[in-house]
């Protein structure tokens, strides 16, 4: 369903952005105007050579993204696969401060490395184990109003809060599955009010704290129906408190209100290929021919385990880390929208 309308909300789906720019997108955050960094992971290059030998594709994509389909267009790469100074390994998350510098965590170095809004390397921080500022597979990132970074510490099941300087502040969380307590947690998102909720990924549930880690709320439960999450990857909240959750084994965005109650869910919507995925498939007539014998392309329309998403609120939009299909799926949420009359 492209448009849908419930609970007094409606949201439509726009079109797709991906190619050979986004492969393997798992992370999204906005730039100024239209640009939006994309996260990307590497894969291996040479068949049946180890990925650390000869991976590829690790780094941030900066596009700009408009509003209509088409109106994309690449900028530049920045960040490469390595262990150096401005390079990852095993990128997770990634998030922008209010001067859009762009904060990358990697699961693999234990680190942050920081970038400026062009891409020019300006730090890193952070290091391996368990006592405070220290990092076991840091994942999601996310950045309150104050310029504090909270960064999921993942398997140490904990939230740790930094300034953009990398100063220890606070941390939060145990291993667990009841209130407060986590379980490799990977997502994370601050709302305007700088309430934190994390993807509580094995506990297939959200979690909302203060910013100071006070437990406020869970959104889902384990499961495939309505309002259920199996191992959720991310989360996003946009200005009127609704929260998207990235329900990463069920393919699909969940959608809660909030106060908690199930909205809806997007399943991906995608019919019409992206641009850079269509110039490709024009560049070979024998994958036109293939595209054409096919029962249907509707699977292709659908998510694939998306990884991570994030709230456009200038432009009232949901972007979402296609991540098994290299790109991004847009869903507008209008204030506007009018119902058409069939009656006339």
């Amino acid at each position: 369903m492209l448009t849908q309308t419930v609970a007094g909300r409606v949201f439509d789906y726009s079109h797709a952005v991906g190619g050979q720019h986004l492969p393997q997108p798992v992370g999204v955050a906005l730039g100024d105007g239209d640009v939006v960094y994309t996260l990307c992971r590497q894969y291996e290059s040479v068949s049946n050579v180890p990925w650390n030998r000869t991976a590829i594709a690790a780094k941030v994509s900066t596009c700009t993204i408009g509003t209509v389909p088409g109106d994309e267009a690449f900028v530049k790469d920045f960040g490469k696969y390595g262990d150096a100074d401005g390079e990852v390994i095993w990128p997770a998350g990634i998030a922008t401060d209010s001067q859009r510098n762009v904060y990358v965590t990697d699961e693999w170095l234990n680190r942050v490395s920081i970038f400026d809004k062009d891409g020019t390397f300006l730090n890193l921080w952070g290091s391996s184990g368990d006592g405070d500022g220290e990092f076991n597979r840091p994942s999601g990132i996310a950045i309150d109003r104050a310029d504090n970074l909270y960064i999921v510490d993942s398997l140490n099941h904990r939230v740790q809060k930094f300034t953009k300087d990398g100063a220890f502040l606070a941390k939060w969380g145990s291993f667990g599955d009841q209130e407060g307590e986590l379980n490799s947690p990977w997502g994370i998102a601050v709302d305007t009010q700088s309430d934190v909720y994390v993807a509580d990924h094995k506990n297939h549930r959200v979690q909302r704290f203060t910013a100071d880690g006070t437990f406020v709320a869970i959104y889902g439960s384990y499961g495939s129906g309505k309002g259920e999450l199996h191992r959720p990857t991310d989360v996003a909240v946009d200005p009127d408190g609704d929260v998207y959750v990235c329900d990463w084994v069920n393919n699909r965005v969940q959608v809660f209100a909030p106060d908690g109650q199930f909205i809806t869910s997007l399943i991906g919507d995608a019919q019409q290929l992206a641009k850079w995925h269509q110039q490709t498939v024009d560049a070979n007539a024998d994958v036109i021919k293939a595209r054409r014998r096919v029962y249907t392309l509707e699977p292709e329309w659908r998510f694939m385990m998306p990884t991570a998403l994030v709230f456009d609120a200038d432009k009232s939009r949901l972007l979402v880390a296609d991540t098994q299909r290299g790109r991004l799926q847009i869903y507008n949420k209008p204030k506007d929208y009018i119902e058409p009359q069939f009656n006339l």
